[in-house]
């Protein structure tokens, strides 16, 4: 029987064994490549928040969001139209660009950059963005036909502005928020996010809806359950809760069968379909908290 030479078996083997460490570095690489690329993502990842309403869609800043959201829950809870949370938007836009400042033009601050000396309240209680809504919508309702005059004249009589044409320049975009964050435009309004940092207790956002929005919640284990009065109200409340969503920490939003999950990708910018509730159930939203 003949002898098998060593030397060639193992010339026989080599091929494979290298093969191997071939696949082994390649899989290495891939897969430092990838941790790499995610790294890089989050790093340079913006999050950002888009309304759509009539064909037109305009992105902002969750801090933006979720001031917009509270004029608007404010003008809920007060019946007004949408057009007041249009006005109100716009003139917090050219005032603040949405932003709760603590700084302004002489003692001018908050949303809506009032003033404490022209009687509009303490510089603590306008720094309350509940409270400089409030006192906004007191001047807004005084002035006969706001809800059909142009929006040039309606803020220049609230605010008495130097540069009373740039109100316009933003009334598109106060028409798309308040469409979305009152109910009017449903599923129009999304949001992508990290992770959340830190998340509140169920009981501060159901709180903060009953105290901004005038709609009464449940909240326990780590879900706040809304029942609204119809589906413009339960919509309000589900995409108020995805405006305000970096803010309290919102993994998911469930409406009429559908449903916002927080991401970091371009998915969390729309609703899809699924949830605990199914198309019929309009009127209830589900809000969890938490890690997603």
């Amino acid at each position: 029987m003949p002898t098998r030479d060593p030397r060639r078996a193992g010339r026989h083997r080599l091929p494979w064994l290298a093969r191997i460490v071939v696949v082994a570095i390649v899989v290495g690489v891939v897969v430092s490549g990838f941790v790499a690329w995610r790294a890089a993502q989050r790093a340079f990842f913006v999050a950002s928040c888009a309304a759509t309403a009539s064909g037109t869609t305009f992105t902002f800043t969750p801090e933006q969001t979720a001031n917009a959201a509270l004029i608007s829950a404010v003008a809920v809870k007060r019946g007004l139209p949408p057009r007041a949370a249009t006005i109100a938007i716009a003139t917090a836009i050219q005032e603040s660009k949405l932003r709760n400042l603590t700084f302004g033009d002489r003692d001018s601050v908050g949303l809506f950059q009032q003033r404490p000396s022209q009687g509009w309240g303490t510089r603590e209680q306008i720094l309350d963005p509940v409270y400089s809504t409030q006192k906004f919508y007191d001047a807004l309702m005084k002035i006969a036909g706001y809800a059909t005059a142009p929006i040039t004249e309606v803020a220049q009589q609230v605010q008495h502005s130097a540069f009373p044409e740039a109100y316009a320049d933003h009334e598109q975009q106060g028409r798309v928020l308040a469409s979305t964050l009152t109910g009017q435009s449903p599923a129009a309004l999304g949001c992508r996010l990290a992770g959340p940092t830190a998340v509140s207790t169920v009981d501060a956002v159901a709180t903060d809806l009953t105290t901004q929005m005038g709609i009464g919640a449940a909240a326990s284990s780590g879900v706040v359950r809304v029942s609204a009065p119809d589906p413009a109200h339960a919509w309000a409340a589900a995409q108020w809760a995805v405006a305000r969503a970096d803010a309290y920490g919102v993994a998911r939003v469930e409406v009429a069968g559908r449903t916002w999950d927080r991401s970091d990708g371009s998915s969390a910018l729309t609703w899809g379909s699924g949830g605990s509730g199914g198309a019929g159930d309009a009127t209830t939203v589900t809000i969890r908290l938490g890690a997603t």
